[in-house]
């Protein structure tokens, strides 16, 4: 009895296991690439004032992963909270959404190497804040669920916090007073100031809170799509691609410029 119960469950788990197509034949057989990006936050994802599609630095990324698979892309627009959601329920196959690589999400997802790198930064009214330190007497404006909201409640135990569904929601409480400083990755925080008639209003104060590392978020497991992902992504920067998409969106011409810092391949 226990031999033939042995074999039932062995037989039944390789069936188990025949039956479940990994994600990367899913998209394969279904000719698109589902991914998770940013409709509002420019330089990474935005909707185009002209073109009135999702464009952006994360965008350029998936089109050229989508390209790689030989599958059309379809983009989902996401705010930062429900980037993990997404996965897990299976409603994306990828999430290119400025997305921080951490152990407690690395628990819940699969992460390709990095492709970029930032630091956290805040949007303050010009000339209000003199120290970093006053900021643990100012109410502060974050993205709900983010890395960000953990780094400062940690840094600023003294910061009255308020968590806004995303950045454009809390620099609009910037402005009418409501907080008086806004923090999130510094690239995003000047992409959105290039994109404000007000922008000489505010500032980003020259000093970072954390040093973040940015890669695609992958379903659990998925090693073969995994893979393939790390690999376009290395493949890009051999071939100057990658470069490329910075200079497009934070290059010297741009409303955005910032040096780029880290290449896809450094050590972290």
């Amino acid at each position: 009895m226990k031999k033939f119960t042995a074999l039932t469950a062995l037989t039944l788990a390789v069936l188990s296991g025949l039956a479940h197509a990994d994600r990367l034949d899913d998209i394969k057989k279904s000719g698109v690439l589902r991914v998770a990006s940013f409709d509002s936050n420019p330089p990474f994802g935005f909707v185009d004032a002209n073109s009135k599609q999702i464009e952006g630095l994360d965008v350029d990324y998936a089109k050229a992963i989508a390209d790689k698979l030989g599958v059309k892309l379809q983009l989902q627009p996401t705010n930062p909270a429900n980037r993990v959601p997404l996965l897990v329920a299976n409603k994306v196959d990828l999430v290119l959404a400025n997305f921080t690589i951490t152990p407690e999400r690395a628990e819940q997802v699969n992460f390709s190497i990095p492709y970029f790198a930032s630091g956290q930064q805040f949007i303050v009214k010009k000339g209000t804040l003199t120290s970093p330190e006053e900021l643990n007497k100012w109410r502060v404006g974050v993205d709900k669920g983010t890395v960000n909201e953990g780094v400062l409640r940690e840094k600023f135990p003294g910061a009255k916090v308020v968590a806004y569904d995303d950045t454009p929601f809390a620099f609009t409480a910037l402005r009418n007073g409501n907080v008086q400083a806004i923090t999130q990755d510094g690239p995003k925080l000047i992409g959105l100031l290039a994109n404000v008639p007000d922008k000489d209003k505010y500032e980003v104060p020259p000093f970072t809170i954390s040093n973040d590392l940015i890669g695609v978020g992958i379903p659990k497991g998925e090693a073969r799509l995994t893979e393939v992902v790390n690999q376009t992504l290395t493949d890009l920067e051999a071939q100057g691609k990658a470069q490329g998409i910075y200079d497009a969106w934070f290059g010297p011409t741009t409303k955005t410029p910032l040096t780029r810092l880290y290449k896809i391949g450094d050590k972290s």
